[in-house]
């Protein structure tokens, strides 16, 4: 138990009086501009924040996912920020299609700074915030509503006192009431339409209205509800792009932009994986492929994610969890053996449809993840917890073996047993190893050293076998006839004594092609005790992998 008073020291967030909202009733059918800040928020809470090349790097990166609108910095705050715009724009590495987002406080001194980084640039935005949250006002600034109104207005009229200086680009104002999540919806609003008034947008032109959860203080409907109420009552709202620019400290960031997108939101920021200050960032691309598994194009290029986890965590140093939604290296990974069961089995549903654009419904799996660029050998992994169908799925998938139904449970239970032994999880490499040395071209107590197969006439249904075998160390000559070779094996073992089974059931398939073509066999056998076991051969020739199998079962059965 806590040793405070709980209700004494926290309190709820009040709701929003929007008794006829709307948002839970809507979809979200399209995507919004997407804004990242990778450059800005989420080079700020680097431990150790990006150089000028490790962030020219991740730009290209952004600007190749289809970005086109990305914050670079804050040119004003240092000389790498500034130094890092500047060579964007000298050496004309923005797409002519892309703006470049830059942040600034409201002091004149770096707006004036901003504007000189800006010099040249083919299309801006030009980010203006303050805080306007209650706290803020009372413990960061000291001051009343009317003060913190004035700062933003001051702010926007140097801003546009400054446009001269950049009489060939084409601006873009935003602003943000920082910590609006925080702040009464009705002085939000009204700081932001004495921005709107200050600035006057020309007919056609738009500004940014960015609305930040900061800090996470509610939960996420209530977020929706500001928005939501916000913008019902905004004027002008025809010349405004509303944003949305959402924290994680709740760990609802998603749920607070994909509501407050249903409240009508046109736009968000954030960044890839979530990186950010404390809990992060939203996670742009967690928003993007929610879309995409509801059949929403989230306008993002998106399929290699690999590739583009692997320059985000080269250059900022931040790893991406395992189980971070759709980037981690776990999340299209299942242990558990009846999600694997249900795995393959839908797998190899969607795999018979031949068809690309086919429905995706595989169980588990929200997406498939070849979208994305990973790899279905990822899906299924095994450990102690596993079951029966993920091994047969590995086994299948990665090395080629089509084992037979039945033969699941016993081979399931074999690797899985390895894998309690270790105490740990099987790599792909062992899961194959332990199969070989568990069921595969067994030698103890039987082992088949030669053989000859003979029959009287191509018109004759009966084969004679004879060869030579090592049974407990002891070799012998043997000679059978039956109706092929297998048959007149098990009746040669019947004349030397060692018969003690039934063959059940015999298959085989090829694995590989051209000349490295290998034969693999399947069959299972019972013994006079009632149990079942399996064997398989692997040969070049199918004839000798039969034999080999039944060997191998047989040695099973002894051994087991």
């Amino acid at each position: 138990m806590f040793h405070f008073n709980i209700e004494k020291k926290y309190k709820p967030y009040p709701k929003i009086d929007l008794p006829d909202r709307r948002w839970p009733n809507r979809e979200i059918q399209s995507a919004p501009t997407w804004c990242s800040v990778d450059l800005r928020d989420g080079n700020q809470a680097l431990a150790n924040p990006m150089s000028i090349d490790q962030k020219a790097e991740l730009f290209e990166l952004l600007a190749k996912i289809g970005f086109k609108e990305i914050e670079v910095g804050f040119p004003c705050a240092s000389d790498t920020e500034f130094a890092f715009t500047r060579r964007l724009i000298e050496n004309k590495l923005i797409p002519d299609d892309v703006a470049i987002q830059v942040l600034c406080q409201a002091r004149e001194h770096l707006i004036q700074k901003n504007f000189e980084a800006l010099q040249g640039a083919k299309k801006v935005i030009f980010h203006l915030y303050n805080s306007t949250s209650p706290l803020q006002r009372r413990v960061t600034f000291r001051m009343n509503k009317d003060q913190i109104k004035k700062i933003a207005v001051d702010g926007t009229r140097m801003i546009k006192e400054r446009l001269q200086m950049l009489p060939d680009t084409d601006f873009t104002l935003q602003y943000s009431p920082e910590s609006f999540s925080d702040t009464e919806v009705e002085y939000a609003l009204e700081v932001c339409e004495a921005v709107l008034e200050e600035w006057n947008p020309k007919e056609g032109e738009k500004v940014i209205l960015n609305l930040p959860s900061t800090v996470e203080v509610s939960t996420p409907n209530v977020y929706a509800d500001q928005i939501e109420w916000f913008i019902r009552n905004l004027k002008r709202r025809d010349q405004v792009v509303i944003s949305l620019h959402t924290h994680n400290d709740r760990g609802t960031g998603t749920a607070a932009t994909e509501l407050g997108l249903l409240a009508g939101a046109d736009r968000v920021e954030g960044t890839l994986f979530g990186n950010g200050e404390r809990t992060g960032n939203l996670d742009i691309i967690n928003v993007a492929l929610n879309m995409l598994a509801h059949g929403v194009d989230p306008k993002l290029e998106l399929s290699d994610l690999p590739k583009i986890r692997e320059v985000c965590e080269r250059n900022t140093e931040m790893p991406v969890p395992p189980r971070h939604p759709y980037g981690g290296e776990l999340v299209f990974t299942s242990f558990s053996g009846s999600h694997q069961d249900a795995i393959k089995k839908g797998m190899d549903l969607h795999k018979d449809q031949a068809d690309d654009d086919a429905r995706w419904a595989v169980p588990y799996l929200a997406i498939d993840p070849r979208d994305i660029g990973r790899s279905y050998q990822a899906i299924i992994r095994i450990n102690s917890q596993s079951g029966k169908g993920g091994v047969a799925y590995i086994l299948g998938s990665e090395f080629g073996y089509d084992l037979p139904k039945p033969m699941h449970p016993e081979v399931g239970k074999w690797v899985n047993d390895e894998a309690d032994r270790q105490q740990r999880e099987l790599t792909s490499v062992e899961i194959h190893d332990s199969f070989l040395n568990g069921f595969a071209n067994l030698t103890d107590p039987l082992e088949l050293i030669d053989y000859e197969v003979h029959r009287e006439s191509k018109e004759s249904k009966v084969f004679t076998i004879t060869g030579s075998l090592i049974f407990k160390g002891e070799e012998r000559d043997f000679e059978g006839a039956g109706n092929g070779p297998i048959n007149g094996f098990v009746n040669a073992l019947q004349t030397l004594g060692y018969k003690n089974f039934k063959l059940l059931d015999y298959r085989q398939h090829a694995i590989g092609q051209g000349s490295a073509t290998q034969s693999a066999a399947y069959i299972c056998i019972e013994n006079t005790k009632g149990e079942q076991h399996w064997g398989v051969g692997l040969d070049a020739n199918i004839e000798f992998a039969g034999l080999r199998a039944l060997v191998s079962a047989y040695n099973r059965s002894a051994n087991y």
